[in-house]
């Protein structure tokens, strides 16, 4: 058995052709473009590279953007200030500022300074609660991301037996709280679970989230499962350190089990930049007291 391989590359492609497909009716509408403002602070490498991409992508899609770099030494006060600034700014309809931040400052602090209309990631207590009692809600981009792709191969959710590894406020929790609306039967596992291996072997879909390199293996799988591995994780692969990114599940034991699965990289990545700008797009609606575009 050889499992099917999920595009997460062309499907996150024909999502942000959906959105930007979308813009001109909007621009006629309100005279502007939907804008998404973009805060990072300090140069770590992997932020700017995801960064990058996110301008790129944002402006590709006919969506204005605001990028606010800021250095590493900044002080939250001012971060907070600034966050504040984009809440007042009526060109400004969606909010990113980019985890990690640096020390000392308080990412839960800084998050709930952010509009929840504006709050594009999602991450907001009072978006997280309106996801957690079924309420309409801006949801994390990469479990509605995952999502997307589990029901573009799955159809209908309804019934199946799901298995989430994972339990960060980010992806594992806000991913279980989605897939109870599609009527799935969901297990939130983690590092801590009794027999992890027999627990993820009942999931027909199984959402890697655990931060852990390779760790879930073909044998740890539901024959014909669908697996979604939301991991990436950089390990070294030769004496010279050359490096490469793998997920947490271990891709070529689970292809020979799984009955489709994401890769890594090019399976749930691309798919968080896809959502960010549908995120940006149906706040850009909210606000303007527009409904969202038909399809997103």
């Amino acid at each position: 058995m050889s499992a099917e391989i999920i595009d997460g590359k062309a499907f996150a492609a024909a999502l942000r052709g959906q959105v930007a497909q979308a813009v001109p009716a909007f621009v006629e509408a309100k005279g502007r473009k939907p804008g998404l403002a973009v805060v990072l602070i300090g140069g770590d490498p992997a932020s700017k590279v995801y960064v990058r991409a996110k301008v790129k992508a944002t402006l590709e899609a006919g969506l204005e953007s605001f990028e606010h770099q800021l250095p590493e030494t900044t002080a939250q006060r001012d971060l907070v200030a600034l966050v504040e600034r984009l809440n007042e700014d009526g060109r400004v309809d969606g909010i990113l500022v980019q985890l990690p931040l640096p020390a000392p400052i308080n990412e839960k602090a800084v998050i709930a300074v952010i509009d929840p209309a504006k709050d594009v990631d999602g991450f907001h207590v009072a978006n997280a609660g309106a996801l957690a009692v079924g309420e309409k809600s801006l949801v994390p981009c990469t479990p509605f991301g995952a999502l997307a792709l589990l029901k573009h191969r799955l159809g209908d959710l309804s019934g199946l037996e799901a298995v989430v590894v994972g339990r960060s406020n980010i992806v594992g929790k806000p991913m279980a709280q989605l897939l109870l609306q599609q009527n799935c039967t969901v297990t939130i596992a983690h590092s801590r679970t009794r027999d992890l291996p027999e627990v993820i072997r009942r999931g027909d879909i199984v959402v890697a989230a655990i931060g852990r390199p390779q760790m879930i293996r073909g044998e740890w799988l539901k024959p014909g499962a669908t697996v979604i591995d939301v991991g990436i994780n950089r390990i070294v692969v030769d004496n010279q350190g050359g490096t490469r990114l793998v997920g947490d599940v271990d891709f070529d034991s689970a292809t020979e089990v799984a009955g489709a699965i994401t890769p890594v990289p090019g399976g749930v990545g691309p798919m968080t930049i896809a959502v960010l700008l549908r995120n940006t797009l149906v706040a850009a609606h909210a606000r303007a007291g527009l409904p969202a575009p038909e399809g997103l």
